[in-house]
């Protein structure tokens, strides 16, 4: 008996992205090179996942520092915040398939095995079905690392220390990269987005946990990782901080976007 494979298909190629594969593999290739960043590799990155016109020029320097490195990953474990759907904890998917316009990346089963009887950790479909806060960096990882497994968690209210337990057990070596997706404030005039992003960003920079959910919609993913990379001692490179007045859109009420770059084991 053929088992079917279950996929969650594309719920924003044509929105966030284009859905046309060759139009998709284009811009992204634009963006790379528009959006240089040289540095060491890292273990894990924050970027955001607003349309590519806004934030895909930030997206894009974050993922340009895994290009030196990208034979050796294998595992990319993507943490976002939920948007659709309310989420206590971390929410798993039960497919097997996450499929974008360039093609379907397997969930890495063995590694869900791992985290999935953690109490934080739970299956919600509904939690995948429409979220955007993973799909649009798919795209950019399938462009960077070809192959790769996937480990997605859609992450709701849930405390540091339960974001930082499921990321201690999946960390693994250099065959696992860690990516939160979050943008940062949202619909602020201009200066004074810049002024709370960057007050953010010198956060996130020092450590110094909590960041709120209002300055950054991945704030519960970003507190986990910051709380394991204060205990793993790992140095943090600002890759951008801009806003959407700063690429696509109006400086009336913006939306920010930062990136970031975590090394070290």
């Amino acid at each position: 008996m053929t088992v079917t494979p279950a996929i969650r298909p594309a719920a924003t190629a044509g929105l966030f992205y284009p859905a046309d594969a060759a139009e998709l593999r284009a811009m992204l290739l634009r963006l790379l090179t528009e959006n240089p960043a040289d540095g060491p590799a890292p273990k894990a990155l924050i970027a955001p996942h607003a349309g590519y016109p806004y934030s895909g020029p930030i997206a894009a320097r974050a993922y340009n520092r895994i290009a030196t490195v990208a034979e050796m990953i294998q595992r990319v474990v993507l943490l976002g915040p939920a948007h659709r759907v309310a989420v206590r904890g971390l929410a798993l998917p039960s497919t097997d398939f996450f499929r974008t316009p360039l093609g379907d990346i397997p969930l890495d089963h063995a590694a869900i095995a791992r985290i999935q009887d953690l109490p934080q950790i739970h299956c919600s479909d509904a939690a995948h079905q429409l979220e955007h806060s993973l799909e649009v960096h798919l795209p950019f990882l399938q462009v960077q690392l070809g192959h790769f497994t996937l480990v997605p968690l859609v992450v709701g209210w849930t405390q540091p220390a339960e974001v930082a337990q499921v990321l201690e057990t999946l960390w693994g070596g250099a065959e696992t990269l860690i990516v939160i997706s979050s943008d940062l404030s949202h619909y602020h005039p201009y200066e004074t987005a810049r002024e709370l992003d960057e007050d953010t960003a010198r956060r996130i920079e020092t450590l110094r946990v909590p960041i709120e959910d209002q300055r950054a919609c991945g704030a519960y993913p970003i507190n986990g990782l910051l709380s394991v990379a204060r205990a793993r001692g790992l140095h943090i490179s600002r890759l951008d901080l801009r806003n959407s007045g700063d690429t696509a859109g109006t400086r009336g009420r913006v939306v920010g976007y930062g990136a970031w770059a975590f090394h070290g084991t």
